[in-house]
């Protein structure tokens, strides 16, 4: 009888981290998709996230999804 490895299924989070563009300045930074709070750019001071309850609202551009 041949034995089978079961695949343990492991669940992947939804959540992520954004390199994110400012819109007025072009400073690339990097903020949380699930963020809970606003997040500002720091060179600037222009409000990149805005929270929704769940997932955030990206306010600036996503240059890349980090991980």
């Amino acid at each position: 009888m041949g034995t089978k490895k079961l695949k343990i299924l492991i669940p992947q989070p939804r959540s992520r981290f954004l390199l994110v563009r400012c819109p007025v300045c072009g400073n690339e930074q990097v903020v949380f998709s699930h963020a809970t709070f606003r997040v500002r750019c720091l060179v600037c001071g222009t409000q990149l996230t805005e929270p929704t309850g769940g997932k955030a609202k990206i306010l600036g551009q996503v240059v890349k999804v980090l991980g």
